[in-house]
């Protein structure tokens, strides 16, 4: 463990603590690490223009590219997205939660607001992920911790190495973290398509599609 900042927190060990300072950074407009049903995110606001444009220039990337939102339920990403098609809905009660990220048309309020057109959006099946979403009642980002053009850090040695002096805190687990990103799909037209294949194959997904 890279030393034994404050700034470095064990869900495990300080569950309660975990919760509550990731909740108070994403209201506060920080930034930080911290695990996902798939691989480690860095997250905050995505309606912080001061926080998307902080985790681009971390990653080195340009902050016009969208970042994943991770949200707690399909109730609640309705707020910001349009589904038109019915069986869509029911494909993604079916699926979710699970490391499946889809790609949906945002609502117009919701346009407005962050200047894009579509969002990739998924319900994460983690228990973490699951409370400090719950407890934020709002959309989180989720994008890989690494440099653009690099592999994702995956571990807490490297992590702390690398991006401690970057980010506000670094909320981590002692349970191996999954090695796979998430499978990404496209619903904003009537058939899925597949944009990146990760922990679960597409195949597989389709057979959720009625």
């Amino acid at each position: 463990m890279p030393g034994n900042s404050e700034k470095i927190i064990n869900i495990e060990e300080l569950p309660e603590k975990a919760l509550q300072v990731a909740s108070n950074l994403y209201h506060s407009g920080k930034v930080f690490i911290y695990p996902t049903d798939t691989i480690y995110g860095i997250g905050g606001s995505p309606f912080d223009q001061n926080v998307v444009r902080r985790i681009a220039e971390i990653k080195g990337r340009n902050e016009s590219k969208q970042f994943i939102w991770l949200i707690d339920n399909i109730e609640n990403m309705l707020n910001y997205v349009e589904i038109v098609i019915e069986k869509h809905l029911d494909f993604l009660q079916s699926i979710w939660p699970a490391p499946v990220s889809v790609v949906l048309n945002l609502n117009e309020r919701t346009k407005r607001i962050v200047e894009f057109e579509t969002i990739a959006v998924r319900i994460p099946k983690n228990n973490f992920c699951q409370e400090l979403l719950k407890e934020i009642g709002q959309p989180l980002i989720s994008t890989s911790v690494n440099r653009s053009g690099q592999e994702p850090v995956n571990n807490v040695e490297e992590l702390g190495k690398n991006f401690l002096a970057e980010v506000d805190a670094i909320i981590f687990s002692k349970e191996q973290v999954k090695q796979t990103s998430s499978t990404i799909l496209n619903l904003t037209s009537e058939e899925p398509k597949l944009i990146r294949e990760g922990a679960i194959k597409f195949v597989e997904l389709l057979k959720n599609l009625n």
